[in-house]
């Protein structure tokens, strides 16, 4: 089958790492592992951050000027080389689809979005156009795919049958993962030799982007948390960067011999990382999903992570790991010592994660249950 793929949050060439720019990557290579030609149609980015109405009227301009140039082109090429069906990665009302509606329907083949999301409360203020825009996108959809099910009441208000959502979990391939998870003691003591730690010391890491917002609000109640609990024995792996890297390392001032600053590392190198850590930590703020829990939980590293949003859709509480409320510094701090303090539960939710992560989260029974669905869309 031949796909075009469309990522209007930001495409999956965008040169910053994030969980959207991995799971659009994901999405792409699940398609391409169940036979089918997946092309990006267009790189147009239509997120707009600051609600600035002359903006997204550009970008709808352009959007639209976009939608008729791939129409045209394909209208011009043999059907053979047709796109089948059109598929959006994320839409919102910040990053709506300008695009794919109108080739879909020119083209007379399927629309399917994943991960979209639609509230009634962004009807009004300056995204009425972009909520406008995904509830017309989602009316027309032949198939909608949820990947945090608290998405999932919103969406099914504007779709014409209850038929066209299915729910999937997010996505990886699981196997990079499990491959280190299998090194993890050797890892770990190669880690904390090449920093100069004792290789019995737990080690707890974090891997985030670093930026303004909910990102820098996780770091300030991870950082506040430790600080409970500066008594017990630890240390703190950070890998990530981004604009407010000056922001967070002032946050961890107070705990500066206590944490080692590991930056963005290449991914093999952070596959490596997951697997040689003890404990995955991260308040998540308004996380809509975490891909760095299934990373985590795919190198056998139990999480604690905050209960927010998507987070319960990728980590099993109490099994995989353990969850607390949203920005509660002190039941993640109290979480930490009672994982830390009982080694034999910390091995047994290492082991249970790196199941879950395979069974649940893995990229080849999603990319199946992708195909199937979008086969079945053509067909």
């Amino acid at each position: 089958m031949r796909v075009a793929f469309y990522a209007p949050l930001k495409p999956p060439d965008w040169p910053i790492p994030s969980g959207d720019r991995l799971l659009a990557r994901m999405f792409l290579e699940a398609l391409a592992r169940a036979g089918h030609d997946a092309l990006v149609a267009s790189r147009l980015r239509s997120f707009d951050k600051s609600g600035d109405r002359a903006r997204q009227d550009k970008i709808r301009t352009i959007g639209a000027t976009l939608a008729d140039h791939l129409v045209r082109r394909y209208m011009a090429a043999p059907r053979k080389r047709r796109p089948e069906l059109w598929f959006t990665y994320h839409l919102y009302h910040k990053a709506p689809d300008w695009i794919g509606p109108t080739v879909s329907q020119a083209l007379a083949i399927p629309y399917v979005a994943a991960e979209a999301s639609f509230a009634a409360k962004r009807a009004q203020g300056p995204w009425s156009d972009g909520h406008e825009a995904v509830r017309c996108a989602l009316g027309v959809a032949d198939l909608v795919i949820g990947l945090n099910s608290t998405d999932e009441a919103g969406v099914r208000t504007v779709l014409r049958s209850s038929a066209q959502f299915v729910q999937m979990g997010a996505f990886l391939d699981c196997a990079p993962f499990a491959a280190a998870a299998r090194k993890g003691p050797k890892l770990k003591r190669s880690l904390a030799a090449g920093f100069g730690l004792e290789s019995a010391r737990p080690l707890l890491l974090t891997a985030a982007m670093m930026r303004s917002g909910n990102k820098l609000a996780s770091f300030r109640v991870l950082a506040h948390a430790l600080a409970c609990i500066e008594h017990h024995d630890w240390h703190l792996l950070i890998a990530g960067s981004g604009p407010a890297e000056h922001e967070v390392r002032e946050v961890f001032a107070p705990l500066r011999h206590r944490v080692t600053w590991l930056g963005q590392l290449p991914r093999a190198q952070l596959v490596d990382t997951y697997a040689a850590a003890d404990l995955f930590v991260w308040p998540a703020v308004d996380e809509p999903i975490g891909m760095a829990f299934i990373e985590a939980q795919a190198a056998a590293t139990p999480v604690i992570g905050g209960c927010a949003r998507g987070v319960p859709d990728v980590v099993d509480d109490g099994t995989t790991g353990l969850l607390t409320p949203e920005g509660d510094v002190v039941a993640f701090a109290e979480a930490i010592t009672m994982l830390l303090g009982d080694r034999a539960r910390l091995r047994a939710m290492g082991a249970a994660a790196c199941q879950y992560a395979a069974s649940r989260h893995d990229i080849a029974p999603a990319a199946t249950k992708l195909s199937n669905r979008l086969e079945a869309l053509v067909e």
